[in-house]
């Protein structure tokens, strides 16, 4: 039916509505967008008109087109009518376009993974330094300004032969991978984990293969299995894995460790480690690099804790391959703006700054316990996490997308994080695992109002329209 207008009679015999209710109207339309018998571009039955025939007020069915607005799966043209939404821009791949939310404005968005502005450190000072301090260099000068490797070097959770800066975590992760990864390679992954990483793997022409997640990262009996697929490379995120909040201690470091050494035929592997809310996490630094120094590359980003877009992350690893990744970008960006550097190095040794941090870390602790502490309490069964997102459990994933919506607040839906395997489990209504039905929400956007967030999600968590989806 894509592309054809359907009216208000065909609309009620395709959903079946059970009443209605703002929130059962659009879960039952949202089922038909999700099951494709309403397909992309389609026009819906006027406000009016499907009012008239379920016998109900305008204002019940605006309310119901505005829920599956604000969770993207339909789109207002004025005039011209409410359409399912179509595809996203192709300047996102797949995964990406899943994770993007609209633009439609609402009461509380919680699905970004962003940090929370108030909570960054102030530029101001910084900016005001910058123009006395900034060097210049030359097109063939050191891609790191000294002062900054001096700092970066002092607070590295291991000894890494090569310290550069790049663009952003994800400018790291990728330069690392295109020197590691050939077409039909293997890359050992977590599920759930960021899905950039898994986009970027399919563009590589890579096979991710998933690793159980539990409280403290990666389960090295998942990984030991993975190792036996002889993968290239394994990518993880050390704390505040995106999107359980789960972080490694030491312990479980040196259990993956030992277990990489121990597996056959991987004398190649690189691991390569995401750190990207570090400044803002409440465990400590950790890294597999302690045990396994000629393996690990090592990435730490300063979004999270110093704004996102300042787009520097520094990554350390063997010097070889560290040298590779630099030689390869010199033909292309070249650098990292060492005016941007230098804000940096500012905001890293400036006394203010450092308390903003330091404050924020303890804001997003304060936030990830109140709110988990008050999920836990209505019964939805949230694990402890650190940085600024939780991984909730729900029912269903797209009838919590809506519910949440018609209540004014938006969160991830949890498939985009699920390496394909998992994907298709969840897809295909397999409850195994990390295969069920999640949404990501990022509690460090949450600053007040816990118990009413609270009551929200845990009805969202608990709600599934009849037939399921």
């Amino acid at each position: 039916m894509s592309g054809e207008r359907v009216d208000a009679a065909q609309l009620i015999a395709l959903a079946g509505f059970a009443d209605a209710s703002p929130r059962t109207i659009a879960s039952e339309v949202a089922r038909l967008v999700n099951a494709g018998e309403l397909g992309p571009g389609q026009r819906l039955p006027t406000v009016r008109d499907l009012a008239a025939a379920l016998g109900v007020s305008p204002a019940t069915i605006s309310q119901a087109w505005q829920a599956l607005a604000r969770a993207g799966l339909i789109e207002a043209r004025g005039r011209a009518g409410s359409f399912v939404r179509g595809a996203a821009s192709a300047r996102l791949a797949p995964r990406m376009r899943g994770m993007a939310a609209p633009e439609d404005p609402v009461r509380l968005d919680l699905s970004r993974g962003t940090p929370d502005p108030m909570l960054l450190p102030a530029l101001g000072p910084a900016l005001s330094r910058v123009s006395v301090r900034a060097e210049t260099g030359s097109y063939q000068s050191e891609p790191v300004i000294p002062a900054l490797a001096r700092v970066l070097r002092d607070s590295w959770p291991s000894d890494a032969e090569q310290i550069m800066v790049v663009d952003g975590a994800l400018d790291a992760i990728s330069r690392t991978l295109e020197q590691l990864v050939r077409f039909g390679d293997r890359v050992a992954v977590e599920s759930p984990g960021f899905p950039p990483f898994l986009d970027l793997l399919e563009v590589l022409g890579a096979v991710a293969v998933p690793v159980r997640l539990d409280g403290h990262g990666m389960r090295p009996d998942s990984l030991a299995a993975a190792l036996r697929r002889r993968p290239v490379a394994v990518l993880l995120q050390p704390r505040a894995q995106n999107p359980t909040g789960a972080s490694m201690t030491p312990a479980r470091a040196e259990a993956l460790a030992r277990t990489i050494e121990a597996a056959e035929r991987v004398d190649d592997l690189i691991v390569i480690e995401d750190d990207h809310s570090g400044l803002i996490s409440i465990e400590a630094d950790v890294t597999l690099g302690t045990w396994l120094p000629d393996r690990v590359v090592h990435v730490r980003s300063f979004s999270k804790s110093h704004g996102p877009d300042l787009r520097i992350a520094a990554l350390g690893g063997p010097r070889d391959l560290i040298e590779h990744i630099a030689g390869r970008r010199m033909l292309g960006p070249g650098w990292t703006s060492r005016m941007l550097q230098t804000i940096l190095l500012d905001l890293l040794v400036d006394g203010a700054s450092i308390d903003a941090v330091t404050e924020a870390r303890r804001a997003y602790y304060t936030r990830q316990r109140s709110l988990g502490d008050a999920l836990r309490e209505r019964g939805v069964a949230v694990a402890p996490a650190d940085g600024i997102n939780l991984w909730m459990p729900v029912l269903g994933e797209r009838s919590a997308l809506v519910q949440l919506a018609a209540a004014g607040i938006r969160v991830a839906a949890g498939t985009p994080f699920l390496a394909a395997s998992d994907a298709t489990d969840a897809a295909n209504g397999m409850r195994q695992r990390a295969g069920g039905d999640y949404v990501r929400v990022t509690v460090g956007a949450v600053r007040d109002e816990v118990e009413a967030v609270a009551d929200d999600l845990a009805s969202a968590a608990s709600h599934l329209v009849a037939g399921g989806y």
